[in-house]
Order: C-alpha cells, then structure tokens, then sequence
C-alpha cells in the first residue's frame, strides 16, 4: 500500500521524471499535489502498470489532484546543460505551472536542486511508496509517450511511437541507417563502438 504523505503537509507535491534513459526527445516531469488521505487501488509506480491502465489513470489524476503540471527540457538543453540538470530543469518548471504553491516537494529519486526554498525530500523508489510520486510518474510517462507518438508522425524511420526514443536496437539501426534528427541527443552516445 503506498502512502499518502511524507511531510503530513496538506499541499505536497510528489515529482518524478520520464524519458532521462532516452536519446531522444525531451525529458519530462511531472508535479502532482493530491488531497489528503488520497486512495487509489490502481495507482503505482507506471512502470508496473499496462499502458492501457497508465492511459486510464491519467484523467482521473488530473481530475483528482488539487493542482498538477509538466515541464520539459528540451534535447537541445539536455545537450548544453547536460541531463541531470535538464532534469532537474524540466522538475522546476513542472512546480512553477502548479496551480497553487506547495508546501513540500518529494522527489523520486536520490538527488534533487532546491527550487524557491520550498524543502523538499529525495525518496528513491519514490514511485513505489508513495502516491503523489507515482501520480507523477504516470503523467509524466503518458505525457511523453503522447508527445513522442507526435512526433514520430514526421520521423517516422526511428519507430519512436514504440520506443519512444529509448536506445532500442530497432532505434540504434535507424540512427545507423538515416542518422540523427534535430530531436536526438547530440551528447548521447547515440550508436555503440559496435552495433
């Protein structure tokens, strides 16, 4: 059973990322503040969730929290600042567009940049024990696939609307065979010494 609170602050947002592993597209956040003594029999980690439960998920969080949001950080900021602080990025603009002002931030993860001096906590495996992170990680994850589904519709040789830009070997060929689009990460290692 995950649990509802850390700080026992009524206005906590839970925050966590999508697509960090990808060599291509954004990477994404999420911030998601839930009422108190939030239950959901579904909501988990999305990673262990089936993409049709994530896709059922996303609108009843949207229509339950108290206030969510996304931010990104784009391939190109990913390259100049590089992803951890891309992430970190794409999290504090997440928390900027939150409909009101949290009073804790918990993080997923083991490292995280101050934002406004709102305190905050570093949870790794976040997502898996508490709900506010894995309300996060669900709109983060559809939020992305959603936006690499699009955008695969113009690039359609790297098979993003399947990968979403995770260094799959069908992705690795194409990169091989037509070579790197404006939304690549031109500091990845986008192929291997030997593919």
């Amino acid at each position: 059973m995950l649990l509802s609170t850390y700080s026992n602050l009524p206005l906590e947002a839970g925050i966590d990322e999508a697509g960090r592993g990808c060599l291509a597209g954004p990477v994404v956040a999420a911030a998601v503040i839930l009422p108190p003594d939030y239950k959901h029999n579904l909501l988990t980690d999305s990673k262990l969730l089936k993409r049709n439960q994530r896709d059922q998920l996303r609108p009843q969080i949207m229509q339950d929290a108290v206030a969510w949001a996304v931010g990104e950080a784009l391939p190109a900021e990913i390259d100049a600042i590089n992803i951890l602080q891309a992430t970190f990025l794409a999290m504090h603009r997440a928390v900027e567009q939150l409909q009101q002002q949290p009073e804790f931030l918990l993080i997923d993860g083991n490292r995280f940049k101050p934002y406004n001096n709102i305190p905050h906590a570093c949870i790794v495996k976040g997502d898996s024990k508490y709900l506010s992170i894995a309300a996060a990680s669900v709109l983060a994850k559809t939020h992305r696939d959603e936006l690499m589904e699009k955008l695969s519709e113009e690039f359609k040789s790297y098979g993003w609307e399947q990968n979403a830009g995770y260094p799959t070997r069908k992705h690795r060929l194409a990169i091989q065979e037509h070579g790197a689009c404006v939304h690549h990460r031109q500091s990845f290692t986008l192929l291997p010494p030997v593919l």
